[in-house]
């Protein structure tokens, strides 16, 4: 069986039964103020006492080593025990030791040890006033009725906080003190005895008026800082302003903040924009210099120094040296400084990054439709060169055929070609309706699909890249899907009046649920592919003002409709 080094079992020790302990501390105290600050064996028990305090306090963990300068202060504190002992310092342990004790109870923590720590607090401070304090007096004689009650009264608080229960005394929670109520609690003791000898000595009062006056004005000016910390109504108390100094104390937080905001505007690639917020980080009057590295780039301003603060996240690391040591409020600055650039520095990189994606996905959707493009006219060649075998050369059909087809051909791969050329050019983008029916109406001529024609506006033009593309991919679709399920009609339905309106319906089987649910959204697998074709037609009718959608989807009855105004047609497609 594994046994724990001293090292290990000791801090142990004291953690789970720190009552005890600190109970033990208390008895030793009460046993050296009842016997005196001259007595020899007080001075002994005082001795104790600090060594359990050693044990007990919270500052320094047990497995810590001690510094020179801590062995020092504790070799002091001995050796002002053993020969310098006297009330005022046994005063002033006293008032250290409730502002320590007494921090721990404004903690958020279980109810039982809150009410230890105010009992001991109340003996604490009973001890002070009624016996240590008065010792200090000139003249002042203590009560006969009081003294027992300080001998064997006192004591029994002692039994109180063996008794309460200890819920939350794991001996695994370190200690915690909070240093500011801590030293406000010190204080407000302070004020108190001094307030009661400042009272005594030139209001030639009694002890117990003079303590019942230094409560009353301490009382007083507590309650009217409560009231000005968060009044009611009207001026905004005194917890904004100081909040307001906190958030603003050697720090022109507003103009950091409006500087950052200004240079996001007007400088957009990130590297930059992170070395000019640097050299403006150098700026402020505490600030000699510092130096900034990101995943790509380093940098240096200013003059480095001994006080440094430096913040990292997963996108940068900053260090700022400071002409001056800082105090916690000021290193907090400074992290909330690196906090606010590495901020608008994460947003610059996304930023830069979505419009490489936006490219990227420009370029791929360009290419997506040109390559679909391409497959519906190798589909039409393949379709003449078949009916070229079958009819042979002198057939006039063919011939026919032929010179219907080939004009159409030619001049859809010249846009095409002149589109991958020219992105952005607008030759050809336009077509007037009633043409562009005519024209389709010729190209599938001979497939065995009914084209009906509604009313078309003799001036109306479409767009005639989406238009094709969406002809072609619907009615190759529907070609396709009839080859593989059986004989079944096709039917093809255009009308421009107000807006255009192009429809076809096949009389196949319906489309499945979930695919149907995905289709015109996202590529999804199909038995003749994957619908990346009519995907990449609902995004282009989406960028020229139209809708292309699933109308109906029953057995026998399968349409998809295109439509949408004419008047912003070119406008949205340009744009």
């Amino acid at each position: 069986m594994a046994t724990a080094t001293p090292s290990r079992a000791y801090p142990a020790l004291v953690t789970r039964y720190w009552r005890l302990l600190f109970v033990a501390m208390l008895v030793l105290l009460h046993l050296t103020a009842m016997r005196g600050v001259e007595d020899f064996w007080a001075r002994a028990l005082m001795l104790a006492h600090f060594g359990l305090f050693i044990l007990w306090q919270p500052f320094m963990r047990g497995e810590q080593r001690l510094t020179p300068l801590q062995l020092a202060a504790i070799v002091l504190v001995c050796v002002l025990v053993l020969f310098y002992w006297n009330w005022w310092l046994m005063l002033l342990w006293l008032c250290i030791l409730a502002g320590v004790v007494g921090g721990k109870v404004f903690q958020f923590q279980e109810r039982w040890q809150r009410y230890f720590h105010l009992t001991v607090l109340l003996y604490l401070v009973s001890l002070l006033l009624i016996w240590v304090f008065p010792q200090l007096l000139p003249g002042f004689t203590q009560p006969q009725d009081l003294q027992q009650l300080t001998e064997y009264g006192l004591p029994l608080l002692f039994l109180v906080l063996l008794v309460l229960p200890a819920e939350a005394d794991n001996g695994e929670t370190p200690q915690v003190v909070d240093f500011f109520y801590s030293a406000f609690l010190f204080m407000i003791i302070a004020l108190l005895v001094l307030g009661s000898f400042a009272f005594m000595t030139l209001g030639k009062v009694s002890y117990p008026v003079a303590l019942t006056y230094s409560l009353l004005l301490i009382a007083a000016i507590l309650l009217l800082l409560g009231l000005t910390w968060n009044p009611r109504a009207g001026f905004a108390g005194l917890a904004m302003l100081f909040s307001r100094y906190l958030l603003s104390v050697g720090l022109p937080f507003e103009q950091w903040l409006y500087f950052l905001a200004e240079l996001s505007q007007s400088e957009a690639q990130p590297e930059r924009f992170l070395q000019q917020a640097c050299a403006g980080l150098g700026k402020l009057p505490w600030v000699s210099g510092g130096s900034w590295r990101s995943s790509a780039y380093s940098g240096e301003f200013g003059q480095p120094s001994k006080t440094t603060v430096e913040y990292a996240d997963r996108e940068l690391q900053l260090r700022v040296y400071s002409r001056y040591n800082l105090s916690p409020a000021l290193t907090w600055h400074f992290r909330l400084l690196g906090q606010l650039l590495g901020e608008f520095y994460t947003a610059k990189l996304r930023e830069q990054k979505l419009q490489q994606q936006s490219y990227v996905q420009a370029v791929h959707e360009t290419g997506a439709r040109m390559t679909h493009n391409v497959k519906n006219l190798l589909q039409s060649l393949n379709v003449l060169c078949a009916a070229a075998q079958r009819e042979g050369d002198g057939s006039g059909e063919l011939q026919a055929l032929m010179r219907r087809q080939l004009p159409v051909i030619t001049q859809r791969l010249q846009q095409t070609l002149d589109k991958l050329r020219r992105p952005a050019s607008d030759s050809g983008s336009e077509v007037q309706a009633l043409e562009w029916w005519r024209g389709l109406r010729r190209s599938f001529a001979g497939q065995q699909i009914e084209f009906g024609q509604g009313e078309i506006g003799a001036e109306a033009r479409l767009p005639r890249e989406l238009f094709d593309s969406a002809a072609d991919n619907l009615l190759q679709n529907a070609l396709a899907k009839r080859r593989q399920q059986g004989d079944f009609a096709i039917s093809v339905s255009f009308a421009c009046g107000d807006g255009a309106r192009l429809e076809v319906c096949d009389g196949g089987h319906a489309i499945a649920a979930q695919t149907a649910n995905e289709l015109l959204r996202g590529p999804v697998p199909s038995e003749g592919g994957f619908g990346i074709g009519l995907y990449q037609v609902a995004r282009h009718a989406e960028t020229c003002g139209y809708s292309l959608v699933l109308a109906q989807n029953v057995e026998g009855k399968v349409s998809f409709v295109l439509s949408g105004p004419l008047q912003s047609s070119f406008q949205n497609e340009k744009t």
